[in-house]
């Protein structure tokens, strides 16, 4: 690991099964994840999409750098298809991305990126395909002389996020999972929309919410100081 303020080198990657961690996210939202995993990191709502499309699924490529954007370059040029470009800007409203880095990232073909600093050249980004989410946009850019942090544990939205750390977007948000456990969890969000699925369907042909919950149930042991949960029940 390098100092502070220093590059450290190559991106080091853990093996990960990336292919069904694709596909399960494609079948899942956040919020599902979030029903499932307690422990689960979710970025700050103050990192909002830019771009057209606010979904994304892949391993972390971070960076951190302060007001000097020469280290997202240069780990845009490590990044590889498929990958989440994160970068650590300290919250600061300097532009460290803009149109130019998003164009790079789309012919690399990238997942998205997620900046916790400032992004400009809206003009583009806001049509783009690519996720783009920043905390801050600005015209203003950042200057490229100083050297960056590159692939260490960083913070972006508030939570750490270290290098191949799987991060998944949606219209809801940001979340992070330790690509040890993605696939579990991923599972579980999956069967968590699966039984919210035929929840729907019981509330369209007329069902009530009491028909679909202990919600009696739930409700007496709570009144009597007893542990429970409330629950489906289909």
């Amino acid at each position: 690991m390098g100092r502070r303020g220093t590059v450290t080198g190559v991106i080091n990657r853990a093996p990960v099964d990336l292919a069904t961690i694709r596909q399960l996210a494609a079948e899942v939202d956040t919020t599902a994840l979030c029903d499932v995993a307690d422990d689960i990191r979710v970025m700050s709502s103050a990192l909002r999409c830019r771009s057209a499309n606010p979904v994304l699924c892949g391993p972390a490529v971070t960076v951190r750098c302060r007001d000097d954007f020469f280290g997202v370059i240069q780990a845009i040029e490590q990044a590889g298809p498929g990958d989440v470009l994160v970068v650590d800007g300290g919250g600061r409203e300097t532009a460290l991305v803009g149109e130019l880095f998003t164009r790079v990232a789309l012919s690399k073909k990238l997942a998205g990126i997620v900046l916790d600093g400032g992004c400009r050249d809206l003009g583009f980004i806001a049509t783009c395909q690519l996720a783009v989410y920043s905390r801050h946009v600005t015209p203003k850019a950042g200057t490229t002389t100083r050297l960056a942090a590159l692939g260490e544990t960083v913070s972006c939205g508030d939570v750490p996020i270290h290098p191949g750390d799987v991060v998944i977007a949606d219209q809801n948000g940001i979340v992070v999972l330790d690509p040890g456990n993605a696939v579990a969890k991923l599972g579980a969000a999956a069967e968590v929309m699966a039984t919210e699925a035929r929840v729907v369907e019981r509330l369209a042909a007329g069902a009530s919410l009491g028909d679909c919950l202990n919600l009696a149930a739930h409700a007496d042991r709570l009144a009597r100081g007893e542990p429970s949960k409330l629950r489906f029940t289909l």
